[in-house]
């Protein structure tokens, strides 16, 4: 049948073309960007086997996708879990997470410090739900104290924003168990190659993917790994609330990943020196950095951090607070000042006026978050510039 243009431009190149390759005897060395957001069927019957899990395939890409599946699993590997997910976001993550084990009446335990739209979440947004937080200390993994008759879940991060707090998540996770309770835990700061919360008995591990999985400052995304079962309790809300992240964002994280194991390396040691500069400075007040022996969370770091690494994240309280805290940022030279972290170069955050800004004052300040303390993301330049740049701006202060 003769068709007219607007038929042959439609009409060519099209799912025939993209079944075509799909049969072809090569393939591509890099997994493809399947930029769409449907997909095309010869029946009525390849849609009905789709959707009753009798065969393979994709349907809508707010379900699942190529690049989706793709990316999760190199997840899946890396954190040691079964299945994952990934999401648009680290709160769409952690948030979906959540929602996926609690209900109306239920009851939550998590840690005081955390990344600050985690702790607005738990503190404000689910009591309009009927369900309850408790925030408790939980570094030594104890929480016999807090638990109530209707807990149903505790949370926590492996290194805890932003004071860099390590808690024991191997008794954590055995408290946990012993009383019928899941554990959910953030690995955003530490990622697979400091720390891998699975083996050390967490039910699921949780990352803002836009920081370290991602590391370049160019995507939002998040992630959720666990076992099988656990995956699929979690991908209805997913697939419910349409948080599933875009091909190309997949596509992205993927290549981000193939690297991860070389820049956390180097981020590390690079916040391990930096670190050992600041905390012998006349006007640094204290340092938080588990990888200083002079932490009180470095013993517990130590046993279950991996290959004597402690991440690349650090705060420092400046003496002369948040006057200090102003002169110093608008002394440096390349650290920029952003709202996040974990991308490539060296930046600074201020908790209070950022991550933490609508924290009750007296209460971040009773967490140990002061008016002037900054969180460096140490990034993968010399670590010798590094310092120079803060040894530099320290003489502004």
């Amino acid at each position: 049948m003769k068709k007219d243009l607007s038929a042959k431009l439609l009409h060519t190149g099209d799912a025939k073309y993209a079944k075509k390759i799909a049969g072809m005897v090569s393939s591509p060395e890099t997994m493809p960007i399947y930029q769409t957001s449907v997909f095309a069927f010869n029946n009525i019957a390849d849609v009905d086997a789709i959707y009753e899990k009798e065969t393979d395939g994709y349907i809508y890409s707010r379900i699942a996708s190529p690049n989706a599946d793709a990316v999760s699993e190199i997840l899946a590997a890396a954190d040691g879990g079964e299945k994952a997910l990934v999401f648009a976001s680290g709160m769409a993550a952690i948030t979906t997470a959540i929602l996926s084990f609690v209900q109306s009446g239920d009851h939550i335990i998590a840690s005081p410090v955390l990344y600050g739209g985690v702790q607005d979440f738990l503190a404000n947004e689910l009591p309009r739900f009927g369900i309850e937080a408790t925030f408790a200390d939980l570094l030594d993994g104890n929480i016999s104290d807090y638990i109530k008759p209707n807990t149903k879940l505790v949370y926590t991060e492996t290194i805890c924003n932003p004071l860099m707090e390590v808690p024991d998540l191997e008794t954590l996770a055995g408290n946990a168990r012993e009383n019928g309770l899941t554990l959910l835990v953030d690995n955003t700061f530490a990622t697979p190659v400091v720390a891998n919360p699975l083996s050390l008995g967490a039910d699921a591990v949780l990352y803002s993917a836009t920081k370290y999985l991602g590391g370049h400052s160019d995507i939002m995304a998040g992630a959720v790994i666990s076992s099988a079962g656990i995956i699929e309790r979690v991908r209805r809300l997913q697939v419910l609330y349409g948080g599933i992240l875009s091909p190309h964002d997949c596509w992205l994280l993927a290549r981000s990943l193939r690297t991860l194991d070389l820049r956390m390396k180097r981020h590390s040691e690079n916040a391990l020196e930096t670190a050992k500069f600041l905390d012998a400075h006349p006007k640094i007040e204290r340092v938080f950095y588990p990888g200083l022996a002079s932490s009180p969370s470095h013993e517990r770091a130590a046993r279950q951090f991996e290959k004597g690494l402690f991440g690349g994240m650090l705060s420092v309280d400046l003496k002369g607070g948040e006057g200090a805290a102003r002169r110093i940022i608008q002394a440096f030279e390349t650290i920029f000042l952003v709202p996040s972290l974990a991308g490539t170069a060296t930046t600074v955050s201020w908790s209070a006026k950022t991550s933490h800004r609508f924290y009750d004052r007296e209460e971040r300040l009773r967490s140990g978050i002061t008016d002037g303390q900054l969180r460096f993301s140490i990034g993968l330049e010399d670590a010798r510039d590094i310092i120079a740049e803060l040894s530099a701006a320290l003489e502004a202060v």
